[in-house]
């Protein structure tokens, strides 16, 4: 991770109660910590946060690193707390928390179950994230 990341991903994890490492493999996977990333779906700077989701997390300027992190991580923090599991908390990042709750309806309650349904994107992304984490 850049140093000039360092500190703004510490105090998120801290504040948040998010795995540091996560949230560093999040920002790679999403920008390779580019802080003016913007995806051609509109989700913009380090943690890729869509415009509504910025703002409902209170984030006003996307681009800045310090609201872009602490926005990402509170909004994973919500999902590992509502999933329990690093693994679809990271799918719902991903693919979005309504399509989660839609196959673990469908599939089952765990990512083993619902994988093979999620879109590939998803799927790779939640082991390239997974994998940068934990190694």
């Amino acid at each position: 991770m850049p140093q000039a990341y360092r500190g703004i991903v510490s105090n998120a994890a801290s504040t948040y109660g998010v795995p540091e490492g996560l949230i560093a493999s999040i920002i790679k996977a999403e920008s390779s910590f580019n802080p003016k990333a913007k995806s051609s779906a509109g989700a913009a700077g380090l943690m890729q946060l869509m415009p509504g989701t910025a703002s409902g997390l209170g984030v006003k300027n996307v681009y800045d690193p310090t609201q872009n992190v602490n926005g990402g991580t509170k909004y994973i923090a919500g999902k590992l707390q509502k999933y329990g599991d690093p693994q679809l908390a990271l799918a719902a990042y991903n693919w979005g928390p309504g399509n989660v709750d839609k196959a673990i309806k469908k599939y089952g309650n765990s990512w083993s179950a619902i994988k093979s349904h999620a879109p590939k994107e998803t799927q790779n992304y939640v082991s390239k994230v997974i994998k940068n984490w934990r190694g």
